[in-house]
């Protein structure tokens, strides 16, 4: 098997890891002009500055020892296997940086003898990058669960993010779907990139030579939609992830049913809605000031489909509003329906000059059509709250179905 034929599998194996963004983009190239993306092979990553990068997103290998349920990469799974060898990722990875194709590269892998074995192949990558080539583009490694702290401190040296996937949402949802994963051990790689990352930034206060240890942070991913698990069951997990571990992002990926899957399985895949509502919540959790008790309740424990979970809130709480835009503070104009964070401190930095009309709303592009049944500003008063039985229900539009993707039509 050549290079390529190994790249063509191993490019498509990674789509499935949501560890870093991806375009996710479907426009294949006709032979006659030039651009091809398939959503494979290269995807991009936003920066916190807003920079968007190209990355190769490759495994190192689809082998896997693992028989995890709800991974097309499982040891039972019967698709056609490869391997890169580290020099092969190196090549790859530099021949595509010299072309102007990526900025980066986020390497993962199936665990191949052992956890730590596993780890120094992904290392051996990362350092001979680093070392021998002087790269100097953005390194996302994978951190394999169980994995030594000596390499997971070596990886950290070499890598600018780690991510170690928590998965699924609770222990026994592993016991469930993926028995040789538990959720100790995945928390316990968390922790040490957590240590290690507070006493490199530690030293570096103290001596600015001190090397960086993943300089942005670590991220993991979790599946939803393959296990009962309820919205607020996930959300409690994030939460308890983001101020264990400090994590920078979680991203949530919707299972999708794939041919011959274990009869344990859903068979439908979780509705890309709901997807979308866990990052909302998640944003409000770590922008907004709200807290996953606050998102969902014992009696209500899944998000609403039909309604963002921020409008939601405010409407089960009528007495927290009407809010003064021109007198309420930072934390109580980032609960209102239609203000985003940065508008807030538009807002406020607005109002030391002035008291603010519906006008200034509209230049500030604030979503007035949800904001205004519950702001007071000098020209405007709301009538009364929106009911809560006003959410319209809505169909999601199905973007490969023709008839709908171009007339909008349900």
């Amino acid at each position: 098997m050549n290079v390529q034929q190994k790249l063509e599998i191993l490019a498509d194996a990674a789509k499935y890891d949501a560890s870093c963004a991806s375009s996710g983009a479907k426009r294949s190239g006709n032979g006659k002009g030039v651009g091809h993306s398939d959503g494979m092979g290269i995807c991009h990553s936003y920066t916190p500055d807003g920079r968007c990068v190209s990355l190769l997103k490759i495994l190192l290998t689809n082998f896997c020892t693992y028989d995890c349920v709800f991974c097309v990469n499982r040891i039972s799974s019967n698709i056609q296997r490869a391997r890169f060898t580290p020099d092969e990722v190196v090549k790859l990875t530099l021949d595509f940086y010299k072309r102007n194709y990526i900025e980066g590269l986020f390497l993962s892998s199936g665990i191949i003898q052992s956890p730590d074995y596993t780890m120094e192949q992904l290392i051996q990558v990362a350092k001979s990058l680093r070392t021998v080539h002087h790269f100097g583009g953005y390194i996302h490694l994978k951190a394999i669960p169980g994995a030594s702290e000596r390499l997971i401190e070596q990886a950290g040296l070499f890598a600018d993010r780690l991510s170690a996937n928590i998965e699924l949402p609770t222990q026994q949802d592993l016991v469930q779907l993926a028995p040789e994963k538990k959720t100790a051990v995945i928390e316990s790689t968390m922790n040490k990139i957590a240590l290690h990352k507070d006493e490199a930034d530690e030293d570096r206060r103290k001596l600015p030579s001190t090397p960086k240890f993943t300089a942005a942070g670590q991220s993991t991913q979790m599946v939803v939609g393959a296990t009962p698990a309820t919205d607020r069951e996930i959300l409690k997990t994030a939460t308890h992830l983001y101020g264990q571990y400090k994590l920078r992002r979680i991203y949530y990926t919707g299972f999708s049913p794939y041919p011959d899957a274990d009869a344990r399985l859903p068979l439908k895949p979780a509705p890309l809605i709901r997807e979308h509502r866990l990052y909302q919540s998640d944003w409000l959790m770590r922008f907004y000031g709200f807290t996953a008790a606050e998102l969902t309740s014992e009696e209500e424990p899944s998000l609403s489909l039909t309604e963002d979970p921020k409008t939601t809130w405010a409407k089960s709480h009528p007495e927290f509003f009407p809010v003064d835009v021109n007198a309420a503070p930072r934390e109580v104009l980032l609960r209102v329906p239609g203000i985003g964070y940065r508008n807030v401190e538009r807002i406020l930095s607005i109002r030391k000059y002035h008291r603010l009309l519906i006008d200034d709303l509209k230049k500030l592009h604030v979503r007035l059509k949800n904001a205004l049944p519950y702001l007071i500003a000098i020209d405007h008063i709301p009538h009364q709250q929106p009911a809560a039985d006003e959410a319209q229900p809505f169909t999601q539009l199905d973007l490969f179905a023709p008839l709908s993707a171009l007339t909008g039509s349900l």
